[in-house]
């Protein structure tokens, strides 16, 4: 199999719907500015041109409003994938996520599904303040009825999409802002991933580094790091935070004894608490330390470039990180 051109994960994410709204006429994309403006992070770019206004649809700024449209038309057979801009603007439809996409088919006693895909932007590092910068994918990982997937490759950028609309229940695909200029290549003929299991990104022995998402390259960058010092860190990349896939963080541990997990979530509640309480469940008696966690500092992300970098995770802080658990 050999790779094509270079291209980038936003271009990967592109081919992505193209291909999904080329193989099924069922498929539409539908959100704020994806159609005439191109999409908020230009990934939409060309399609109205392409496939126009029927398959990708420019809606009003109504979360709420268009989320409840997608939930409804993926009850009456089809395969939409609604747009939110960013997460801080998924709370405005978290009425129609929560109580109603993740619900549906089991308060209709399985006589409906609700296979919709909801794809959204997270994270900081661009300067948008904080009503633009959250990581709270965590919160809806903490939902039953739900998928929550984190791709941070440009093979599941590209390849996740054609599994979550396959599946017959809702699916979030939360997409990093800080990965989208990621670049590399992929197969011509790539098609879809799995979306249920954990992928170990670089072997190790020494240590285990959970992450997911925009936090990938940064522990990627650390191992590499920590590799010039002598020690050897397992990068393991969750891709889906629900479901979790203990046996891969759980083995990993197991062979290690030391675990660092690194989630540009806030540290209080957040999934890398989760997944703490996880090895502590499974995997206690092979640690040889306390698991330590790199998270964003308990703030609103702030504005400034300098300050919003001290907020999130950062290579140093993960090197430190393991050095102390290593002692």
């Amino acid at each position: 199999m050999s790779n094509g051109p270079e291209m980038s994960y936003r271009d990967a994410c592109r081919e992505a719907i193209r291909d999904a709204i080329t193989r099924d006429a069922r498929v539409f994309l539908m959100g704020e500015d994806v159609g005439h403006y191109g999409g908020c992070y230009a990934v939409s770019k060309g399609l109205l041109d392409e496939f126009g206004p029927e398959r990708i649809r420019d809606t009003p700024l109504s979360e709420s409003g268009f989320t409840g449209m997608g939930i409804g038309a993926a009850m009456n057979g089809m395969r939409p994938i609604v747009e939110i801009m960013t997460v801080n603007f998924a709370l405005l439809a978290l009425d129609q996520i929560v109580n109603n996409a993740a619900t549906i088919r089991h308060m209709s006693g399985n006589q409906f599904g609700v296979p919709l895909v909801i794809r959204m932007a997270t994270g900081a590092g661009r300067q948008l303040a904080a009503q633009h910068s959250h990581s709270l994918e965590g919160w809806f990982a903490h939902v039953p009825g739900l998928k929550i997937l984190a791709p941070a490759t440009l093979e599941d950028a590209r390849g996740m999409l054609w599994t979550a609309l396959e599946d017959p229940d809702p699916v979030l695909i939360f997409e990093h802002v800080m990965l989208y200029n990621l670049t590399g290549t992929l197969a011509p003929d790539a098609g879809p991933v799995g979306i249920d299991k954990a992928s170990i990104r670089r072997p190790g022995k020494h240590v285990s580094l959970i992450t997911y998402g925009g936090s990938l390259p940064k522990v990627m960058k650390a191992a590499d790091e920590l590799a010039g010092q002598g020690v050897e860190a397992e990068v393991i990349d969750l891709r889906s935070l629900r479901p979790l896939d203990d046996e891969t963080f759980c083995a990993s541990v197991a062979n290690t004894r030391h675990a660092v997990i690194v989630d540009e979530g806030w540290r209080s509640g957040g999934i890398s608490a989760e997944i703490s309480a996880r090895i502590m469940e499974q995997a206690f008696w092979s640690l040889d330390a306390p698991v330590a966690r790199v998270c964003s500092a308990e703030v609103p992300i702030p504005y400034p470039h300098h300050l919003e970098e001290a907020a999130l995770p950062q290579v140093p802080s993960i090197v430190a990180a393991v050095k102390q658990v290593l002692g």
